[in-house]
Parts: structure tokens; sequence; C-alpha cells
């Protein structure tokens, strides 16, 4: 009575899974689907890395208030990280000062030092841009992969058709199942490269944004011997303090006389 009751509950064998609708797909489905797997995987790859490198160029930015407070450029660019991309444009700057007493006209040295910082800048934008163009690819061409895969399923089911002469369920079953599965996968692969390649975009202006900044007061400040510097950057969630110099006092209340007495007289 127990077996009959526990066979009569237990599941019926499902012969259209995942694996089953690959199997029938043959290596044409499986070759698709590494496909897939490969654009996720470097997918995701490039986001976390790409994230950490932007991350780290971020965090190396605290340290330009250090930069800006020493006497001159070569003291300030010790204070910075050897490998950061702030260090990299002081170094570029400097060589490029040193480089200038080669020129004739001042206006030329002036050129030449903008120049140089700029493809600095463009060096290190052209980093951390790299493999978002992967990124960008995955996105655009994974639905197509997917619907590849989709199309040679319904080709299949459409041969099953006509080989048995009727549409019955586990003829087509299959092959309609391994259609949707890469549709369903070249979309999964596709949404989140889109997403990141995004994401790692707006942050790339960010930072560009910050390394023209810190370009343009480095070439000021070059060029007017080390008189002009930026306004010191305040670190996130801090309070500036009010400067002490020409700030007015509380009036205080003068003390109290006992009664009969006079002030004196000036």
């Amino acid at each position: 009575m127990i077996i009959e009751l526990l066979a009569a509950g237990a599941a019926p064998q499902n012969k259209f899974g995942f694996i089953e609708a690959m199997e029938q797909g043959g290596i044409i489905a499986w070759t698709i689907f590494g496909v897939l797997v490969i654009m996720s995987v470097g997918s995701f790859y490039i986001l976390i890395t790409k994230y950490l490198e932007q991350q780290k160029v971020m965090s190396q930015y605290r340290n330009i208030n250090q930069f800006w407070r020493a006497n001159s450029l070569k003291e300030g660019a010790t204070k910075l990280d050897k490998n950061s991309a702030w260090r990299q444009m002081v170094d570029d700057g400097l060589a490029a000062e040193e480089s200038h007493t080669k020129m004739d006209n001042s206006l030329e040295a002036h050129d030449w030092m903008h120049g140089s910082l700029a493809r600095s800048e463009a060096a290190i934008n052209s980093k951390l841009a790299g493999g978002l163009p992967f990124l960008a690819s995955v996105g655009a061409t994974s639905p197509f992969v997917g619907l590849l895969g989709t199309v040679i399923g319904i080709y299949r089911a459409l041969i099953n058709i006509g080989l048995a002469g009727s549409a019955s369920i586990d003829k087509v079953a299959g092959p309609v199942g391994e259609a949707l599965i890469m549709t369903a996968i070249g979309l999964l692969v596709a949404v989140p490269a889109v997403l990141a390649y995004n994401w790692l975009q707006s942050r790339n202006k960010k930072i560009a944004e910050m390394l023209s900044g810190f370009s343009t007061d480095l070439l000021a400040n070059m060029n007017s011997k080390g008189s002009v510097k930026p306004a010191l950057v305040a670190a996130p969630g801090s309070v500036k303090p009010v400067a002490a110099t020409g700030a007015a006092r509380p009036a205080t209340a003068a003390p109290a006389r006992p009664a009969g007495t006079t002030a004196p007289k000036a």
C-alpha cells in the first residue's frame, strides 16, 4: 500500500528539460551555447576589472590636496602614488617643462607643455576605456547569436513535423524548447553587458573631467612658476572651516555697576 502511494505521488520524469533540449540540438546548439557563455563570462570579467581600476583612480585623487600644498611640483609628486594616473600626468608635465627650454619662442613652449599634458591625459583615458568595446559588441550581437539558435531550433521542429506527418508534442517539444532557451540566454547575456557598458562609460566621463581639470591646473602652475594654484579640494563629507580673519565677534554685555556710582569719564 505504501509503495503504491509513493509511486502515485512521484513526479513524472521530464524528458523535455534543458539538457534534453540541448542534446537534441546537437553540436550546433552546444556551440552557440558555448559562445554565449564565453560572452557572458568576458562581460562580467571586464565589468569587475574596470570597476576596480576606476575605483583606484578615484581613490588616488584624495591625495591631490597634499600635492598642491607642497612647495614645488617635484616635491608634490612624491606625495602621489607612483603608479597612479595623477603621478603620470605630473611626471609628463615636469618632463615637458624641462625640455621646453630648447625652444626659443615662449608660445611654442606653452603649446609643447599643453600638448604633452593632453597626450598623457588621452593615454590614461584610452587605458580606462579598454575592454568597453567588447561589452558594446556583446550587448549588440548576443541577441542575434541566440536568435540563430532559435532559427535552427524552429527549423529542426519543422523537419520533425514533416518526417512524422503530424505535429505531435514529442516531435516538436525538444526543438521548440531549444529555440526558446537560446532566445532567453541571448537576452540574459546582452542586458548585463549593455548596463555595464553604460555605467562604466559614465564613470569614465567623470574621471576624464577630473583629469582635464587637473591638467589645466598643472599647466597654469607651470606657466606661472608656481604662483597659481587651484583651491584645495574638499574631502567628501567634510565641512570647510570658517576663516578667523575678519570674522565678526559676538557682542558681550557690559558688567553691571553698583547702584549710586557713575561711569568714569573718558
